[in-house]
């Protein structure tokens, strides 16, 4: 009897060992190579270099099972201005996703943090500049969310330009 008990118990666990199988990163080349792609790729707006701006763009977008995006819902952007060239960006990446074997599509949250770099003379306008672009932001928010267990939160794509007096 005893012999069963932890002959049933060793199954179980083979079983929800088997349950718990980690999927590879959604990005072909994996998470570096996403990055990468990103940063490379990253071309600021006229609106985004001249106004300093820096903040948090949040996207939505579905992937298909040949790895095209489907659709791109903004769900936040700390200004409108940097919604487009993020959303324009993640266009770029289209045949590139990987979604898990058993699903025709599947959803990603894509948090793009955008950055600038200091220049070595003239931080304090600089500084003053984005002060001025963070009193008058106009923040963009979407109604249309989703469960957050129905997609898969990818790690923060952070991108950085260098800042101008313009």
């Amino acid at each position: 009897m005893k012999r069963l008990v932890v002959l049933a118990a060793a199954v179980m666990v083979s079983i929800s060992a088997m349950a718990q199988k980690e999927l590879a990163f959604p990005f072909q080349g994996g998470q570096e190579v996403m990055n990468s792609f990103f940063k490379q790729n990253f071309e600021p707006t006229n609106d985004i270099t001249k106004n300093v701006a820096a903040g948090l763009v949040m996207l939505k977008f579905t992937a298909d099972i040949d790895g095209n995006i489907k659709r791109i819902v903004v769900y936040y952007a700390d200004d409108v201005a940097m919604a487009q060239p993020v959303a324009d960006l993640l266009k770029k990446t289209d045949k590139k996703w990987i979604i898990p074997d058993h699903e025709k599509q599947h959803d990603f949250l894509l948090p793009v943090s955008i950055n600038y770099n200091l220049p070595a003379i003239g931080q304090q306008a600089i500084k003053r500049k984005y002060l001025q672009f963070y009193a008058k932001r106009s923040p963009l928010l979407t109604n249309n969310q989703i469960p957050l267990d129905a997609a898969t939160l990818l790690p923060t794509v952070t991108l950085s330009y260098d800042a101008v007096l313009q």
